[in-house]
């Protein structure tokens, strides 16, 4: 029991030791333009999407709303 515990915690200590001195990683300044794009074509999508229903969507659906308010059942 004793031997089977000594070598468990070898194994791990050789793992750890391993994993600290690993340096195939990515580094800091991939990791932040990868974020600054993210950042970029999130905001570009929004700003498309916000003229969009600015423009095209919302007058449209502004003035269906008012049309069905103001039936007023006439058949004339």
């Amino acid at each position: 029991m004793k031997q089977w515990l000594k070598e468990k915690m070898i194994g791990a200590v050789i793992r750890t030791k391993q994993a600290i001195h690993n340096r195939r990683g990515e580094g800091f300044v991939d990791t932040a333009v990868k974020i600054l794009m993210a950042v970029v074509i999130g905001a570009l999508v929004l700003a498309g999407l916000y003229m969009l229903f600015g423009e095209t969507i919302l007058p449209t659906l502004k003035q269906r709303i008012q049309d069905m308010f103001n039936y007023r059942g006439d058949l004339k």
